[in-house]
């Protein structure tokens, strides 16, 4: 049994994510979590709500909330989405929290200590209207290199170079536009990133596991050279830096990017606080984070939308490598490219675009979980339109799997009850039969091992259509008028096949799948494990006589009228939408 600790990119506090965010990071995580869990390894899954920062500062305000409350709030509402999507995580904390706090002043003093931080004044944009100091964010202007007339502060989202606010051409305030900024000078903590660039280049060069997308951008901006980057801001909301380490900026806080990927190791302390007595809970926190305590024999993979990745293979890991200490660093990195929305972006501010909260008023998780895992943004962008949508419902959930399951049970009732069917011998079809499911089952498997995950369901797809293919093949409606015994053994070896079906699609959708194993299997003692072996287990589960009960239709069909008035509804073009959802970051 291994260790497999995974985490997905922490979702922003300000409201409820779309698809896009959905698939780019959460979902995969999730999915192979489960997986891992079915191969019987032992697993964490970690992910948090990132909760420091500006945007949480004026979303609370919007809201007429102190910012401690409106975090509080929308954590619960991220959490109850996640779980009603069927996010499997081990632990949903907070970057707020104690834990946190804790590790990100570890940290920065160690930094501190190690050499890898100065105090530098640097030049702020103050805005007069506002107030306040922006951060680089929320300074947007005209692109000094593409000339995009939207490039925020930090980085022009049309070409990609980073900016400093002071570079932009005809800066103005991302909160209030007004135009009437200031360069004021501002003491801050540095991490120097040009002095830890060869170690980070060391490091990402024996990361050969990485897919492609993960290394282009990591070599990217190690070709770029690191720059040293600000780790404190002019805030109110976040962690105070600590004055007996950095007393030259005192009254600072932390930046979210500082933070927020140590959430990662805060939100495992969370779960160890909370899972585990005092005494106990610091040394299993480090047999999953330091590799002198324990964690040597972890797999640590992460999940993420490809924006996400240059703070994950270069600024966290700079972090973890200078500090000096034995942390646990990524082995494997899963970077998702975007999932746009019938051609362009999803928009709350437009009502453009299904969210978390509005795809499970119309559906269940598990038809969303499966169309965007089955289409999954890997190796380019990927457009959710809803023609495709339906498709793979109709297709793959209904057609396919839905509709096997449905012809197989429907035929036993109908003939032997409701009870596994007894009588008749497996012969060349069935032998013929399980040489494919076994063959179905190495290539998934192997996909899944991979993190490749529209393969992986391309080859669960296929399983799923080797049971019609075989009753295609024995036709039991025709043979139960002549031949019982024949009849019962293909029926019995169709049953034997759906359970494979529900196990191995446990990773995928899991409600539907689960449903369907505790209606094939009951009370009786089962593990669901998908393995080499488990056809061979789906027999001994499913014997002659033993009793099972009809699952209903698994799926409902969608019909043109129904998708064409999603497609009318969430396409921004009025307000038909009804409710808005709360604001989001894209």
């Amino acid at each position: 049994m291994a260790r497999h600790l995974i985490t997905s990119a922490l979702p922003y506090i300000n409201g409820v994510k779309h698809l896009g965010n959905l698939v780019g990071s959460m979902l995969p995580a999730d999915v192979a979590a489960r997986y891992l869990r079915a191969r019987g390894h032992e697993v964490l899954a970690i992910c948090a709500t990132d909760e420091h920062g500006t945007p949480a500062e004026i979303a609370a305000a919007e809201a007429g909330l102190p910012v401690e409350e409106y975090c509080a709030q929308q954590y619960v509402v991220q959490r109850d989405l996640g779980e009603r999507f069927a996010l499997s995580w081990d632990h949903y904390g907070r970057t707020s929290r104690p834990q946190n706090r804790a590790l990100t002043d570890h940290l920065a003093r160690r930094l501190h200590e190690e050499g890898y931080t100065e105090i530098r004044s640097t030049s702020q944009i103050y805005s007069v209207a506002d107030g306040r100091f922006l951060p680089d964010r929320y300074v947007v202007g005209t692109c000094p290199n593409c000339g995009h007339d939207r490039a925020r502060g930090d980085q022009c989202e049309q070409c990609g170079k980073q900016l400093d606010p002071t570079e932009l051409i005809d800066p103005r305030s991302a909160v209030s536009g007004s135009t009437e900024l200031e360069v004021r000078e501002s003491a801050h903590v540095f991490m120097r990133q040009s002095a830890l660039a060869g170690r980070i280049r060391e490091w990402v060069d024996g990361q050969e596991e990485w897919p492609q997308l993960t290394r282009s951008i990591a070599y990217k901006w190690l070709d770029e050279g690191l720059q040293d980057r600000g780790i404190t801001r002019d805030l109110d909301w976040g962690f105070p830096v600590d004055p007996e380490v950095f007393p030259e900026a005192a009254g600072k806080v932390f930046y979210v990017w500082f933070d927020a990927p140590i959430g990662y190791l805060g939100a495992t302390r969370e779960w160890a606080d909370e899972h585990f007595a005092p005494e106990r809970a610091p040394t299993e926190f480090d047999r999953w984070w330091r590799t002198d305590r324990g964690a040597d024999d972890v797999t640590y993979t992460q999940f993420m939308g490809k924006d996400n990745v240059p703070f994950h293979t270069i600024g966290f890991p700079g972090t973890l490598l200078g500090s000096g200490e034995p942390w646990k660093l990524v082995d494997r990195l899963k970077s998702f490219n975007w999932l746009t929305y019938e051609g362009g972006k999803f928009s709350t501010s437009e009502h453009r675009g299904v969210f978390m909260s509005d795809a499970l008023e119309l559906l269940p998780a598990d038809y969303w979980r499966w169309y965007l895992m089955a289409n999954a943004p890997e190796s380019d962008d990927t457009d959710f339109t809803w023609p495709l949508f339906g498709d793979a419902v109709n297709k793959d959930l209904v057609g396919t799997f839905g509709n096997f399951v449905n012809r197989t049970v429907s035929q036993v009732v109908r003939h032997f009850g409701e009870h596994v069917p007894e009588g008749g011998d497996p012969g060349d079809a069935e032998a013929a039969l399980a040489a494919a499911v076994d063959a179905r089952l190495v290539e998934y498997t192997g996909h899944m091992e991979a993190l490749e995950f529209r393969k992986a369901a391309a080859a669960l797809r296929a399983l799923w259509a080797e049971g019609n293919s075989y009753l295609e093949q024995r036709e039991p409606w025709r043979t139960i008028k002549v031949d019982r015994d024949t009849t019962a053994c293909t029926l019995r070896t169709a049953l034997q096949l759906a359970l494979v079906d529900a196990v191995a699609a446990i990773p995928f959708i899991p409600a539907t799948a689960g449903r369907l194993r505790t209606c094939l299997v009951g009370d009786r003692e089962w593990t669901d494990r998908i393995d080499a072996d488990l056809p061979a287990t789906a027999r001994s589960a499913l014997t002659p006589g033993a009793p099972i009960i009809p699952p209903g239709l698994l799926f409902e069909k969608l019909d043109d009228e129904r998708l064409s008035a999603w497609a009318e509804r969430f396409s921004g073009a009025d307000d038909a939408r009804g409710a808005t959802t709360p604001e989001v970051a894209t």
